[in-house]
């Protein structure tokens, strides 16, 4: 009888598990949605003909970019753009898409 609740809580926290991790990547493709426009849907674009392809980028390199663009202290010809992409993400919304861009290779 151990057993069995055992097994059937060990089943259940791998679903909760799942579903968590699920609605994380959903929420992170949804994030990432507008940066799709320029960046491509796999984020493989150079924005505008002018950035560098970001899925190529670190998680470090991403928080850099995204904290820098926010402050303003980071880019070259998309700098005013970007400035105003990332001043609307918050500190997790920038580790999130941190996290998710690399994975778009």
């Amino acid at each position: 009888m151990k057993t069995t609740n055992i097994s059937s809580m060990v089943k259940g926290l791998v679903l909760v598990g799942a579903m968590l991790a699920s609605s994380s990547a959903m929420a992170n493709a949804d994030l990432f949605k507008k940066c799709a426009g320029c960046h491509g849907q796999h984020a493989q674009k150079h924005a505008m003909g002018k950035s560098k392809v970001i899925n190529t980028f670190t998680s470090a390199e991403i928080v850099t970019a995204l904290k820098g663009y926010k402050a303003g202290t980071y880019g070259g010809a998309m700098k005013g753009i970007m400035q105003g992409q990332a001043s609307r993400l918050s500190d997790k919304d920038i580790e999130s898409l941190s996290k998710y861009i690399p994975t778009l290779k």
